[in-house]
């Protein structure tokens, strides 16, 4: 990066700036610590510059900062401010030359082409309905394409025929190039690119020449040049074609081809290395253009397979394999992508798919930062030649030139709000294992949701084996968002590679050998599916085997395949890979099962899956959220925050005891989304442990699988309606034994700022608080750790100074006498919020005094942490892993659940109708096994497209001596009736989701307005009211409650005084007074008088009134509603709503 700028000049070429070196330093604090001080883990980054005096000689050296760099932690995240944040990669269009097919309006066939490089301008061709073939550079009107030809130095017409080729496409170009040399080619350009300057030939030289042909500001990159060379070779447009010259050896004059063969794939093969060494490559002299050096290319002339008579002859053109190395595009780059272009109007090559995986590829962390710090580092560059310019020469240091604001800047924004800078999702491990494998196609440089259409979003053939074509969002995202596949890596291009196993052409056996293959190498091959049958000796049973070759799935021999597949499980993410039975369920429910296994709130008891697919452990361990063994050796210590493992080596064959590594586990720590990250070890002392063995738990895992939910007894069957519309009934056992309950922590912090009136204080003397609110108080004014709250309790005492100004007479005398003591302090405490109690875990206090960073202005800073155990109840979201959610209607006493003939009582009763329609049969398929296993005391892994079939499971039934229709008869445990008809019932594994209904509840009385409207605000958030909306403004219309309607419309609303009034008249026992003018009315007029309309209020009788009126009788009203405080009973509650703080939010 920084040689990209080195050396930064000045305008006169007197100074130069180089930048030798850099080194990053430690990071201030660990990671943990980064954590609780709400700070960014990061590096100083320091760089060693070079200040040259070319006049004088003199070199400067100086170390420069060039501010913090956010550092990965072990776990692939970032910690920014204190919370954990994960940058997502990036799917966006590879920088290539694309050509693609197009139909006009009147239905006439045509082509556009375009080369689209990593940063810098694009260029385009195109044909119109005439034939004539245009070029488009950086989107500005369209050339004909002999203009830029000429532009580059080929300026005659003959030139440019003997150069493409003579066809009837290029005839009709000419007639309407109306330029006739390079040099009025190269003004037409300028022309275009700048219209309105005044245009001469040497701006337009080096205006074209600083578009396309300088590195600093055009790039194409590692895989543009990879994919352009690629595009633009010259083999994949001969193949199969009929040649209209003989090819020669240029060293020993042999004859490879003769003219008028056909280059199948044999001669091709023999063809290639020969053209690779120099056939037909030619060198170009351009003069008058912008190219002055000569040009190197290769073409080779084939008769065009779109004449019918066989005659025509066209130009093939190669780029002439331009080096790696160049990053920016080349003459003859421009010149094989015109000539490629004219070649498919001919028939000859192919046009790309954009949405192919191979055109798409990934822009990682490393990337996306280096973007963003190129954009610093070029602002910065800008800077330090302005200074140069300004400063005196002598005495200047590298140091002075040097602003490094724009390149942190640039990385702030980035961490801090680039839409790829994500606030990691920490509900549970497959949740956080999930978002790291996440790839978007929206941000910075990608598509938009609007703009993204049914294409881009679809599942394409090149998916298989890279991304996942279930797990994607259901919404506005849907098929923009996607997910890594279980066996995918990324290249050093960044395309997605998934892994084959290669069969030996010689023998036909399938080899151990695995190759990655991106998706473009895998259109050469016939891929043979990962279920096909295998002899012992690695080769294929059957003559015929089903094989996918680009995309289309057909039945070929077996001596034609080249690879088989690695795995069935490759096709799918890692959170689909968790569900079995997979291939019996509907996609779009698996979907859902996928997505919803990552709401899945980590429970106090977790239980892994009786039926699983066998991915669990893997899930579990690469989640990052187990403590892995990083060393083998003996278990020596056990704790529940720390376990100590003795490292073991060996020594000449002997083992020798080595170090005492230490592991620390995390205890009752608050995630990302409040959910409790808890660690428990699973070793005991003595154990022995290999590299890379979990040594504890994390949440939502239990013997190092992954855990998230309970295996629970189901029954699929009606009770009394309670299961409509897949709700859920439940036992009561689930909410007594607390096989459901989770626990939450909730993070609440205080800060005591220096305000303008003097610094904010935390204290334990709050005035109007009695002493029973501030029993768990400490001396500090701050929460014991232990105390039980309730909403609405203090949590930290603070008080802030009042305005001098609102002090009466006496007051001011007191104030005069006694100096700051009486000054008015008003309470402004940290409450408990509205269902937010719980027990106090943790309490944290940050000091300036004691050296702790704190933004400025903030003088002490508390934060207190409660704790909250929530069992499960109605209105809580539950969910199968096939997509069968349902909300729970009901939990029923265990003795009225319905029980099997043993006594035993069922769990959980599901509606049945939830099935057939939704086709997610894996569900049932998983209840029969669980039970199944459940008899046998066994777990089962049933991976995913290679588990159980339908008859393994009703024979694992008959194994375990049930029924084979896997049917009981059940008995009403209100009446001990048995039921009609025999019931499914067995073993499903159940989670909990995130949607709680704790967290939904919500109620008001009073609370805040919105401050132009004066109707209350929206949301549990903002402590908000109801919306009363046009339709049931309608439904009361329809019963003619006006008296109702009227109320809710005015004093429960809008009328600032009638609320007042009423709420007086209520406590007061009085009679309701009669509604006002609405505020909101009041905003309708002086909208419409901001319009410039005179609007009008007549009453009745057709007399006008002003609106001041309204305004004053309202005045005088509520200057009565305020004096009604003198009145005994209403001193405390009459300016209950007008003292609330001025709400902005609209």
């Amino acid at each position: 990066m920084f040689q990209d700028i080195s050396p930064i000049e000045d305008f006169t070429g007197n100074l130069s700036l180089e930048f030798i070196d850099y080194s990053l330093g430690d990071p201030k604090y660990p990671v943990a610590e980064s954590k609780e001080r709400d700070v960014t883990y990061s590096a100083p980054l320091r760089v060693k510059v070079r200040l040259i005096n070319k006049e004088t000689g003199e070199v400067k050296d100086q170390d420069v900062f060039m501010g913090d760099f956010p550092i990965m932690t072990d776990t692939g995240t970032f910690i920014i401010n204190g919370a954990e944040r994960v940058i997502v990669s990036q799917l966006v269009r590879s920088p290539s030359v694309y050509f693609s097919g197009k139909v006009d309006k009147n239905g006439k066939k045509g082509f556009t082409a375009t080369v689209i490089p990593n940063r810098g301008a694009w260029l385009e061709y195109e044909t119109d309905a005439k034939d004539v073939v245009y070029v488009r550079i950086d989107r500005t009107r369209k050339l004909p394409v002999t203009v830029l030809l000429r532009a580059l130095g080929f300026s005659s017409d003959q030139e440019i025929l003997d150069l493409i080729g003579e066809n009837e496409y290029l005839r009709n170009t000419l007639e309407k190039d109306n330029t006739e040399n390079a040099d009025k080619a190269l003004l037409e350009i300028y022309e275009r690119l700048r219209p309105g300057e005044p245009p001469t030939v040497e701006n337009a030289k080096s205006l074209l020449d600083s578009r396309f042909f300088d590195p600093k500001r055009y790039d194409l990159a590692n895989v543009g040049r990879y994919k352009i060379n690629k595009k633009l070779h010259i083999k994949n447009r001969l193949f199969n074609q009929k040649l209209a010259e003989t090819l020669v050896d240029p060293e020993t004059g042999e004859i490879l081809a003769e003219k008028g063969q056909i280059l199948d794939r044999r001669v091709l093969d023999k063809v290639l290395p020969y053209l690779e060494n120099g056939i037909g490559f030619r060198k170009l002299y351009p003069n008058g253009g912008v190219v002055e050096d000569e040009v190197e290319l290769q073409s080779i002339k084939i008769y065009a397979p779109s004449d019918q008579e066989g005659e025509q002859v066209i130009n093939v053109i190669g780029n002439a394999y331009v080096e790696e190395a160049v990053k920016n595009i080349t003459p003859s780059d421009i010149i094989a992508s015109i000539s490629y272009f004219f070649n498919l109007l001919h028939g000859v090559g192919d046009t790309d798919d954009i949405d192919h995986l191979g055109n798409r590829r990934l822009r990682s962390v490393g990337e996306l930062l280096q973007n963003q710090f190129r954009i610093g580092l070029s602002r910065m560059e800008r800077v330090v030649r302005e200074r140069m310019s300004i400063q005196d020469t002598n005495t200047i240091t590298p140091q002075q030139l040097i602003n490094i604001r724009p390149v942190i800047a640039s990385i702030k924004e980035f961490f801090g709000s680039s839409q790829l800078s994500q606030f990691m999702d920490q509900t549970n491990p497959l949740a956080e294992l999930t978002h790291k494998r996440r790839l978007s196609a929206l941000g910075p440089g990608g598509l938009t949701r609007e703009r993204a259409g049914m294409e881009v979003r679809d599942v394409h053939y090149s998916h298989y084996g890279r991304m996942c074509p279930i797990e994607t969002p259901e919404g506005p995202n849907i098929g923009l968002i996607n997910s890594l596949s279980s066996f995918a890596k990324v290249n050093r291009f960044g395309f997605i590679e998934t892994p084959y196993r290669r069969v030996d052409p010689e023998t036909g056996k399938v080899t151990p050998r695995i190759d990655y293959l991106t998706a473009d190498e895998e259109d050469n091959y016939v891929v043979a599916q990962a279920n096909a049958i295998l002899g012992e000796d690695g080769s294929f049973i059957d003559d015929n085997i089903i094989a996918r070759f680009r995309g289309e799935n057909t039945v070929v021999p077996r001596n034609r395949v080249d690879y088989m597949d690695v795995s069935p499980k490759q096709v799918v993410s890692a959170a689909t890979a968790c569900i079995p039975f997979l291939e019996n369920d509907d996609s779009n429910r698996a979907l859902m099962g996928a997505n919803m296994q990552r709401q899945a709130v980590p429970l106090m008891q977790p239980e892994s899956p009786i039926v699983g697919t066998g991915m669990e452990y893997v899930s579990g361990k690469d989640s990052g959220a187990a403590v892995i063994c990083r060393y083998p050796g003996v278990v020596e210590r056990v704790e529940a925050k720390n376990i100590w493992v003795r490292r073991y080596e060996d020594v000449d064959g002997q083992q020798v005891k080595g170090n005492l590594d230490k592991y620390s586990l995390l205890k009752f720590v608050r995630s990302n989304q409040g959910t409790c990250y808890n660690q428990r070890p699973i070793v005991s002392v003595g154990d022995e442990v290999v590299k890379g063995e979990i040594l504890a738990d994390g949440p939502s895992m239990e013997k190092g699988e992954l855990a998230l939910g309970r295996n629970v007894m189901v029954g699929f069957m009606t009770w009394d309606g309670y299961n409509y519309e897949d709700a859920i009934i439940m036992s009561e056992r689930l909410v007594k034994d607390d096989v459901y309950t989770s626990i939450h922590i909730e993070e609440y912090e205080s800060e005591a700022r220096d305000t303008k009136l003097g610094p904010e204080e935390i204290t334990r003397d709050i005035p109007n608080v009695g002493e029973d609110a501030l029993r768990n108080l400490d001396e500090r004014g701050i929460i014991r750790i232990g105390a039980e709250v309730k909403d609405g309790d203090l949590l930290v005492g603070k008080v802030t100074p009042k305005g001098v100004t609102e002090l009466t007479a006496e007051e001011r005398l007191l104030h005069a006498i006694f100096g700051e003591k009486a000054r008015e302090v008003r309470d402004t405490s940290l409450r408990v919020p509205h269902g937010g109690g719980g027990i106090i875990h943790d309490v944290k206090v940050f000091n300036r005094e004691d050296g702790d960073e704190l933004p400025p202005g903030v003088n002490q800073l508390v934060r207190v942490y409660i704790v909250q155990k929530r069992k499960i109840s109605e209105g809580d979201k539950m969910a199968g892993r096939h997509g069968n959610k349902g909300v729970i209607s009901k939990i029923l006493p265990e003795e009225d659940m319905p029980y099997l003939p043993d006594g035993t009582p069922i769990d959980i009763m599901l509606n049945p109708l939830g099935v057939p329609s939704r086709m997610n049969i894996g569900q049932v398929l998983e209840l029969h096994m669980g039970m199944a296993a459940r008899y046998l005391g066994i777990h089962i892994a049933s991976p995913v497209f290679d588990g159980a079939r339908e008859e393994d499971v009703w024979e694992t039934l008959e194994e375990a001596g049930m029924s084979r229709d896997a049917k009981t008869v059940l008995y009403d445990g209100r009446t001990g009736e048995p039921f009609d008809n025999r019931v499914s019932v067995g073993i499903m594994y159940m989670i909990k989701l995130a949607h709680m209904v704790d967290d939904k509840l919500h109620a008001r009385s009073t609370g805040p307005y919105s401050l132009v409207t004066q109707q209350p605000l929206g949301g549990k958030a903002q402590f908000g009211g109801q919306r009363f909306g046009e339709m049931e403004v309608w439904a009361l219309e329809a019963y003619g409650a006006a008296y109702t309607l009227q109320e809710i419309l005015t004093v429960k609303s809008d009328d600032v005084v009638g609320r007042v009034k009423t709420y007086e008249a209520i406590v007061k026992g009085d009679n309701v007074p009669e509604p006002g003018v609405p505020e909101s009315f009041k905003v309708l007029i002086k909208e419409l008088q901001s319009l410039g309309m005179d609007v009008k209020i007549l009453s009745g009788d057709e007399k006008e009134i002003e609106m001041r009126d309204l305004e004053d009788d309202e005045e005088t009203k509520k200057a009565d509603g305020l004096a009604l405080s003198n009145d005994e009973d209403a001193a405390d509650l009459a300016p209950v709503d007008l003292e609330r703080d001025a709400v902005t939010k609209e």
